[in-house]
């Protein structure tokens, strides 16, 4: 690794607007917009895939080794990425931070604490959980219904016995009352941070954030606690995006950290801003496939930030490919391959619709044979399409240079001249649900339980169809039906709840039961990482 203040000053980050937070992170103050105003912005690239399996597919790899790859044929680019949660990497997924020979650096300190964004997140959570129960214990003079609180707790870490408790219990426990713990990254906050681009925007957001409601129906938000100025004060460094290197020194914002089948799954649009103010290209991802990172990263963050990608790579996998076309523990065959195909054309139409011109990436597996590469290539071929093949996890950006290529080239030749979103701003919340689900998932009909037509009305009544709808739903299948793979066709999508996320702006539908607390399995990669005598920090990755 080289010291971060000589990558800060190769790509024009002047000493007074960075914090170092060692040799090899620091914090870029957002006030560096200002001085930067007037400079053009660069190409935007958003790195998405096909409908992924638990494993995940090598976003987060294919987007460190892209951005190598164009570093190597000379050009200047930057990656902004998300951080990565306590709870994954300590369970099944390990560190998020790429793998093999592309890497954000240093891997540990940032799959750990890193420099203190989601300790910060969760404190200013948690704040606004105890000021509420302190609320009550003090008389109550708002007249919080306690059946009604909608502020849970959180913990960046999984652990399924934190889903349902219960507070306040004991003569000096304060109101008694159930109560729930999400994982931070599921928190409102961190949803709120990926947006906020000054303090102003950060206090007013979370002032917005509804707590709860009274008996009679009135809905309360954190402003009327008086909580946002505090709050804000603890997320003072962490609205500054953390800047780092990747393997090859490709300088790398990695910022905040949403939930992507929760909330939007994109690191914060200020890192983005900075980062296309400061090199030619940034390379950024969006969580899952196109079906839920994508469509949020268009629909909600692009618009809101007002910028636009110039061009989007899919990551391909062929086990993917072949789970899709129903292989299952133990098979194996081409045919699986030929069947689950669907699914990656399913991403294909779904990007174009957006209007942002695509180039695919098949990150390639020891495992994955030639005759199913050429299958590939073949078969998207025929349909006037290419693929690129990614081998950066064992060769660095050397392994990434036709990629790079192809994909500076469709970006010369193309140009996005507007985006096709899947609805209108001033659409009510029931249309823009039905337009996600029919036009994005391809939904033939949408059906809401009681409960979630009751918050629709609730919605009308209260005038918040301004929110924009960000779709929780299972990240395995294009339907709300994570067992129905490839590319279906007619099938309804059903509503069960509504959330109202009022400091950030969403609606938030639930399709299906969507986990805000996960669990650790039997055997945790917990039980692999150690650290030695010199602080060295194994078994993460």
């Amino acid at each position: 690794m080289r010291n971060i203040k000589e990558i800060a000053n190769e790509i024009g980050i002047k000493e007074d607007e960075v914090e170092l937070y060692g040799n090899y992170m620091a914090k870029v103050n957002p006030k560096i917009l200002k001085r930067l105003n007037n400079k053009k912005d660069g190409k935007l690239i958003l790195v998405t895939a096909i409908n992924p399996t638990s494993a995940g597919e090598g976003k987060t790899t294919t987007t460190i080794a892209l951005s190598q790859g164009m570093k190597k044929i000379g050009k200047n680019v930057m990656i902004t990425l998300r951080e990565p949660s306590l709870g994954p990497n300590f369970g099944v997924k390990g560190g998020g931070t790429g793998g093999g020979k592309c890497q954000v650096l240093p891997s540990d300190e940032i799959n750990l604490n890193f420099t203190g964004d989601f300790p910060a997140i969760s404190a200013a959570h948690n704040l606004l959980s105890a000021l509420i129960n302190n609320h009550i214990f003090h008389g109550n003079e708002l007249g919080i219904d306690v059946r009604k609180i909608n502020w849970k707790r959180t913990i960046d870490m999984n652990d399924r016995s934190l889903r349902q408790i219960i507070v306040g219990m004991g003569e000096a426990g304060g109101a008694l009352a159930e109560d729930t713990f999400l994982i931070t990254p599921a928190s409102e906050i961190m949803a709120i941070m990926g947006f906020a681009e000054n303090y102003s925007d950060l206090k007013n957001m979370l002032s917005k954030i509804t707590i709860g409601y009274t008996k009679e129906g009135k809905r309360l938000t954190a402003g009327d606690l008086k909580a946002q100025g505090a709050m804000a004060a603890l997320l003072k460094n962490a609205i500054k995006p953390n800047l780092v290197q990747t393997t090859e020194g490709v300088p790398a914002f990695v910022h905040i950290g949403p939930f992507g089948n929760i909330a939007h799954g994109h690191n914060s649009t200020i890192a983005d801003k900075i980062a296309l103010k400061l090199s030619d290209y940034v390379i950024t991802e969006a969580g899952f496939g196109s079906d839920l990172g994508a469509q949020k990263f268009m629909d909600i963050v692009a618009r809101r930030a007002g910028y636009k990608p110039d061009l989007a790579v899919i990551v391909i996998t062929i086990k993917a490919l072949k789970h899709h076309g129903g292989m299952k523990k133990g098979e194996d065959g081409i045919d699986f391959l030929k069947k689950g195909i669907d699914n990656l054309y399913f991403h294909i139409e779904n990007m174009k619709r957006y209007g942002v011109p695509v180039v695919l990436s098949l990150n390639r597996f020891k495992d994955d044979k030639d005759e199913e590469v050429k299958f590939l290539k073949d078969d998207l071929g025929k349909r006037g399409l290419k693929m690129e093949i990614n081998e950066g996890y064992l060769k660095g950006g050397d392994g990434a240079i036709d990629l790079a290529k192809s994909v500076v080239e469709t970006i010369g030749n193309n140009r996005v001249e507007k985006i096709n979103y899947s609805y209108d701003p001033n659409d009510s919340v029931k249309t823009k649900i039905e337009n996600i689900a029919k036009i994005v998932y391809g939904a033939k009909n949408v059906e809401y339980s009681k409960k979630a037509l009751a918050v629709l009305k609730q919605i009308k009544e209260n005038n918040l169809d301004y929110l924009d709808v960000c779709m929780a739903k299972n990240q395995y299948s294009i339907t709300d039906d994570q067992t129905r793979l490839g590319w279906p066709k007619d099938f309804t999508i059903k509503i069960q709840d509504i959330m109202l996320s009022t400091g950030v702006g969403f609606a938030v539908p639930l399709l299906g039961e969507i986990m805000t607390m996960p669990g650790l399995p039997k055997h945790p990669i917990s039980e692999e990482v150690d650290i030695d005598d010199e602080g060295n920090i194994t078994g993460l990755l």
